[in-house]
């Protein structure tokens, strides 16, 4: 991203790492909008931004400016079209967000054509080369800082207190929702369906909360890159499909701190490893910029695939399954999705062997080695 000629706008949850990374790039000027003086000295004077500007010294070079948080003050991005209007060789700009609903609900101008927007993940396999500790991932996730930190009790405190940071400084602090009480119930409740299909009722009906008020909070939650929903894959006429998205949170450590259970046992292990897998994918297209299709696939007797995945026109359908020992009877799900689409593509199960084997045309593979397979 340094050597980009265009400025940039990086997305992502919190504590995925936005602020280090490009930090790490060695902006001319650093604006940290997350600081309370900061952000009041901005939203005081409309002109702020323009006069720390015509500090930085007049030598005849792009300056680099890196603004964090600026879902805080969506106006900026006014100034800064501005700027790139004016002068488009002066400056480049580098800006992060947690919040691209906040952005939207401001009516901030995200400058199409002038600023290419990125989203950040949490770690993904590919940058440890492949060599995660999947034990260790299941049960606290790939935040950056999780991953780097030696003691479990700061682990899982850290991620204990992942919900209470977010709905202090992500929904009150950004005004998102007034019932925050509400909201808290809704998160919670959403973590213990996570992984299963979408089911806008049952969850106002658990959280206590209006049916409207559980559709507005769950696009909050998408909004600001908590939860990914699944589309259900397309319809036939010939074989009727479930249509109900599944959704998953971004990191398995941050439901499991949402749960305040971080033990990989028997009965959850399963949700978990397909959690890892799914949002393991979606961020690894992303750390990549690469453009997919993401789907789940399952008919009305049962038959289900995790993961519908088109990339470069290719089609792939991934299962998961948290076992070392891998049937027939594991593939089922497969030959139904094989039988319905009628075209070619590829057929993998990504699983917790260590051993590379193939049953008929499914690819068996431990799951890192699955995704190195797919290019993510």
């Amino acid at each position: 991203m340094a050597d980009a000629k265009r400025s940039f706008l990086l997305l992502g949850p919190r504590q995925t790492g936005k602020s280090t990374l490009v930090s790490s790039l060695n902006p001319d000027l650093s604006i940290n909008l997350a600081y309370e003086s900061t952000y009041l000295e901005f939203a005081r004077n409309p002109r702020e931004l323009e006069e720390r500007l015509s500090a930085l010294p007049t030598a005849e070079k792009t300056h680099t400016v890196f603004i964090d948080e600026v879902q805080r003050l969506p106006s900026l991005l006014n100034t800064v079209q501005a700027l790139l209007d004016a002068a488009p060789l002066r400056y480049r700009f580098w800006l992060t967000g947690s919040s691209a609903r906040k952005l939207r609900r401001g009516q901030a101008n995200l400058l199409p054509g002038r600023i290419f927007t990125f989203q950040l993940g949490p770690v993904v396999s590919s940058e440890m080369q492949y060599q995660l500790d999947t034990a260790q991932v299941l049960a606290h996730g790939t935040l950056p800082g999780i991953l780097v930190e030696p003691d479990l009790y700061v682990k899982e405190k850290i991620l204990s207190a992942y919900a209470a940071t977010y709905l202090k400084e992500e929904v009150q602090a950004e005004a998102l929702t007034r019932n925050i009480e509400g909201f808290a119930r809704f998160l919670s409740v959403c973590a213990q369906y996570a992984g299963q299909f979408l089911d806008l009722a049952k969850l106002a009906a658990d959280a206590q909360i209006a049916r409207q008020s559980a559709v507005r909070y769950f696009e909050v939650l998408e909004d600001c890159l908590i939860l990914q929903r699944l589309a259900p894959f397309a319809k036939s006429p010939r074989r009727r499909l479930v249509q109900h998205p599944r959704y998953y949170f971004f990191d398995p450590g941050v439901l499991n701190g949402l749960l305040g259970n971080f033990k990989v046992s028997a009965d959850r292990i399963g949700n978990l490893f397909e959690h890892l897998v799914v949002t393991q994918v979606a961020s690894s297209a992303l750390a990549r910029d690469r453009r997919v299709e993401l789907a789940s696939y399952r008919t009305e007797h049962g038959a289900e695939v995790d993961l519908i995945m088109t990339i470069n026109g290719e089609t792939i359908a991934i299962e998961s399954k948290a076992s070392r020992n891998i049937g027939k009877n594991d593939l089922r799900g497969l030959a139904s999705f094989a039988e319905y689409f009628g075209k070619p593509h590829r057929a993998m199960l990504f699983y917790l062997g260590t051993e590379r084997r193939k049953i008929g045309p499914v690819e068996i593979l431990p799951w890192q080695m699955g995704l190195k397979e797919i290019g993510l």
